[in-house]
């Protein structure tokens, strides 16, 4: 087996491509991106297990190596990124016997919610994603080949691939096969090695299964991505993706089947993502991968609740949004621990709200959606023209910054902080300049603001945010949101004026609560939802509060405005046994 990290056609990039350094796991260092076909990539990700729904942890991978492919894409290459579903296990039999459903059918339903989750957190730039089922021939394929060179071996209806023929086996862990431990329970006594591990598992009665020379069953974990890959991208492609919990044993055995079979490398850069763990218990969230290596492993990183983000990912998006949760896993370089927990998924919505704020403030400055600026999609056509514009030369320097942060393994926290001192500058610009004050403000200035925004929309796009206004819902609660939300406004300037802050200090919170943000400015009041649904249940109990205290206090003024203006918006109000109800009109 080779175990060189390049192959004789490896060719260094293009002399137009940037100089872009990538941390390999294999070889412990940023190495240089240099691809085996120049200006061409192909990017492998490990998909999930399709038995159970979706939880946060299944996005991290996804959506940080969606953004890698953006940023190379952007930076002029051409890229293939793949993303594989595995939809044959163990633990999907168990499902399936657990529901009393065929195993397809349960696989078909989670990968329906997978597909869903990611495109709900803007992960939309993969190409092909294979399952396992539909790569049979391929997988059959691989371990004769594995079998012919000396490399697998049958015993009693599996084949196990024999690590002690490896002589570089455990070179991307630093273990020695000695190390390992292949499967055990009635697997064990087949094998001749105990860090054999299983390529083809022969079926029990009943369970699914495929002809195979033999003996009916089903392929092994590791051989699965290796026959996807190489069909689909060939025997030496360019990233290999993945957690850090997938480096042993999935990776390691990877590396040992692909190329053992091919004598070439499988991939040149092995990159893996920090998991994810919870801010107040210990494991990462979901548990530890499909298969834990050891029992150790296993109890170290135990599963989390699924209160605590180990499950219910699509009331996740709904509560948080999607372009919430994915700028919080984009604010750390991807090879660190994500922290879990709703402090940073308000601290993100926090730090999201600054940008919503200011494209309202473009929007109503220059008459048009943030959204719609046609920005740049290359690094060469996005050049800024600074000349002698203090604006400009700032925006310059920003994009410079961010670039280069890119370009050093793709470092999106670091990234970021480019964009929010990019959003300072526009907003002083602005503030300057007397920019929403249409008889201040000069032509020139303007033009100026509008060219630094569309910088940063280019800057934002690569990272896949802010692709598209916020979607609030269509619903009937919906329409009445803007009726209740102006009483509300109403009730709290009253309340200001007249120095009630008791009344004025309950909207805040209740407003804060049921998610919604309230901006002051030039004499006007304005609200926006920040994610979910209209919690109209939320904002009526606001009111039937304020009423109730207004009654207390024999303010018949706000007790009837109350009233009156709910009547307006068709819901009536009834008092009843110390209880108040409402209800919408027919």
């Amino acid at each position: 087996m080779s175990t060189s990290t390049t192959t004789e056609n490896s060719t260094s990039t293009m002399s137009s491509q940037p100089n872009i350094q990538v941390y390999n796991t294999l070889t412990r260092t940023k190495l240089p991106f240099e691809t085996v076909t120049p200006g061409k990539v192909g990017m492998y990700l490990c998909g999930p297990t399709v038995y159970k729904p979706s939880h946060i942890g299944h996005m991290v991978g996804p959506v940080i190596f969606d953004c890698i492919k953006r940023y190379l894409e952007y930076s002029g290459y051409e890229v293939t990124f793949v993303i594989n579903i595995t939809d044959v296990d163990d633990k999907l039999i168990a499902e399936s016997n657990s529901r009393g459903i065929p195993m397809a059918d349960v696989a078909t339903e989670m990968t329906a919610d997978y597909v869903e989750n990611l495109e709900a957190l803007g992960v939309t730039q993969v190409d092909k994603m294979p399952k396992a089922t539909e790569h049979m021939t391929d997988i059959l394929d691989f371990i004769s080949k594995l079998i012919d060179k000396g490399c697998a071996y049958a015993s009693e209806g599996d084949v196990y691939f024999e690590v002690g023929k490896d002589e570089d086996y455990g070179k991307l862990t630093n273990r020695s096969v000695d190390d390992s431990q292949g499967e055990g329970g009635e697997m064990a006594s087949r094998k001749r090695s105990p860090g054999d591990f299983a390529l083809w598992k022969s079926s029990k009665p009943g369970e699914p299964s495929w002809e195979s020379p033999w003996g009916n069953g089903r392929p092994g974990w590791h051989i699965e991505c290796s026959a996807m890959s190489h069909a689909i991208l060939g025997e030496t492609f360019d990233i290999h993706g993945g957690g850090l919990d997938l480096v042993f044993p999935h990776h390691e055995n990877e590396i040992a089947q692909s190329e053992s079979c091919h004598d070439a490398p499988m991939a040149k850069y092995w990159m893996h993502n920090g998991l994810m763990r919870a801010s107040s218990a210990a494991g990462k969230v979901g548990g530890k991968g499909d298969r834990a290596a050891t029992e150790e492993q296993a109890t170290v990183d135990t599963k989390i609740s699924r209160s605590k983000g180990g499950g219910g990912l699509a009331e996740l998006i709904a509560e948080h949004s999607g372009e919430r949760i994915r700028f919080f896993l984009l604010r750390t370089h991807y090879r660190s621990t994500i922290v879990f927990g709703d402090e940073g998924l308000q601290e993100a919505g926090t730090a999201l709200d600054s940008f919503h704020r200011f494209f309202e403030r473009f929007e109503r400055i220059t008459g048009q959606a943030f959204y719609g600026l046609a920005a740049a999609s290359t690094r060469t056509t996005g050049n800024v023209d600074s000349n002698d514009s203090a604006l400009m030369k700032e925006v310059a320097e920003r994009r410079t910054n961010f670039l280069t942060k890119m370009d050093d393994d793709f470092n999106t926290g670091a990234a970021m902080s480019e964009m929010f001192d990019l959003l300072r500058s526009l907003n002083r610009f602005a503030d300057k300049n007397n920019l929403e004050d249409t008889a201040a403000r000069s032509d020139a200035a303007l033009s100026e603001f509008q060219q630094a925004a569309t910088t940063l929309k280019e800057l934002s796009a690569i990272l896949g945010l802010f692709e598209a206004a916020p979607v609030r819902s269509s619903s009937a609660d919906s329409q009445v949101m803007d009726p209740l939300m102006q009483l509300v406004i109403d009730l709290r300037t009253a309340a200001r004026e007249n120095k009630d802050f008791a009344t004025s200090d309950k909207v805040r919170d209740d407003l804060a609560t049921a998610g919604i943000v309230i901006e002051d400015r030039s004499g006007t009041t304005t609200w926006r939802q920040e994610s979910g649904d209209a919690p109209v249940d939320q904002i009526m109990q606001l009111l039937i509060d304020i009423r109730a205290s207004a009654r207390e206090n024999k303010d018949f003024a706000t007790s009837d405005k109350v009233r009156d203006d709910l009547a307006t918006a068709g819901i009536v109000i009834e008092d009843r046994s110390g209880d108040t109800t409402w209800r919408r009109e027919a």
